[in-house]
């Protein structure tokens, strides 16, 4: 790897209690090129624009995924990344339907961990903080072809986080238009399934509602995602949550929900979960909460469903009494290491690691 350090730190300008997510860049990036068959040395260098053309492969056919992920600080100020080996499986995944080369695991663990070190003072501490990391891969062959791209380019690029959503939100059940249909990418972050989904986001937003719960393409009778988060539905004492598949992504916070519910004892149902069902539930006074979980939310709690023109408020409950508060809190501790973690999911970062990657 390649250091090429910043001699004009940004540091100073960053305010931890105002900042914006997602447009506050940290002071370095990685990026690796792909040509002639072969990526070449991965490169740690300061932030900043690259040279592209609107003729990139990337731009114009779409060939183009993503990692969402993130950092954490203790209060000792010791660093730790979180369940890397499930992100480093599923960009691959995502490269090999996009027609992309995958990457190995070497140039994706160091990179980040690289970046993270480097960096590792822009990484807020605190209730609802974090570094937001985004390794992603894309087409910049310069051709107006419609084809397999040559050229490609990994990079890893970070923005300091906060809480994303700190109300609960209401959210549109759509029975019109779906996310992702079978045989397509919608297990893969591919970045085209996120601009499809912006034009009935907005048409939702204009009817008073924060996000959409996507249903099944073919008939609409399905729970799939909701906004760009796995779903969760909580009837009774039972958490129910679809299956993954083709249309589905395998997210790494709904694997960790999964697997932190069964710890301490709850029923979780992976399998098709019905928009009747749920609606059911809600009239009987059985539904007790519907969230959805992400690596930016972690946890957003639902206020209200609304469906065919009609609203169902849900219960507002106490974070003693959700089930999604309080396996959010206990994965948030494990991130951010005030407890224990029986899984093996978190990943600390030795401080000065990146001086053994120099060449």
């Amino acid at each position: 790897m390649i250091i090429q350090k910043t001699t004009d730190s940004r540091l100073s300008t960053f305010d931890q209690d105002n900042f914006s997510f997602g447009n506050t860049f940290i002071d370095h990036m990685v990026i690796c090129e792909y040509d002639n068959g072969a990526w070449g040395e991965v490169k740690l260098m300061p932030y900043g624009p690259l040279p592209f053309t609107p003729a990139m492969m990337g731009v114009n056919y779409g060939q183009a995924c993503f990692e969402g992920m993130k950092a954490y600080k203790d209060a000792d100020g010791e660093v730790f990344l979180f369940r890397v080996d499930k992100n480093f499986e599923r960009i691959n995944k995502s490269a090999k339907r996009l027609a992309m080369p995958e990457i190995t695991e070497e140039m994706f663990v160091n990179g980040l961990k690289a970046l993270v070190d480097v960096d590792r003072d822009w990484i807020p501490h605190g209730e609802g903080f974090s570094l937001y990391l985004r390794p992603l891969i894309f087409a910049t062959e310069e051709a107006l072809k419609a084809r397999i791209s040559k050229k490609y380019m990994f990079a890893i690029v970070a923005t300091p986080a906060k809480n994303y959503y700190t109300e609960p939100v209401s959210v549109k059940i759509s029975d019109y238009y779906s996310r992702a249909a079978s045989g397509g990418v919608g297990f893969a972050k591919a970045a085209g399934n996120y601009a499809a989904a912006f034009y009935p986001t907005k048409l939702a937003n204009e009817e008073g509602y924060e996000q959409v719960i996507w249903t099944d393409d073919a008939t609409h009778e399905h729970f799939e995602e909701s906004g760009t988060m796995n779903v969760f539905v909580r009837i009774n004492d039972t958490i129910y949550t679809p299956k993954t598949s083709d249309k589905i992504l395998d997210g790494v916070t709904r694997d960790s929900f999964i697997q932190l519910a069964k710890a301490r004892g709850i029923e979780v149902v992976v399998d098709d979960v019905r928009v009747a069902d749920v609606l059911e539930a809600h009239r009987q006074g059985t539904l007790k909460e519907v969230w959805g979980v992400g690596t930016a939310v972690v946890t957003s709690v639902f206020q209200s469903l609304g469906y065919k023109g009609e609203k169902f408020d849900l219960p507002q409950l106490s974070p003693e009494e959700s089930f999604a508060l309080s396996l959010q809190k206990a994965l948030v501790d494990i991130q951010t290491n005030k407890a224990e973690d029986p899984f093996g999911w978190r990943l600390k970062v030795e401080k000065g690691i990146y001086t053994s990657f120099q060449s």
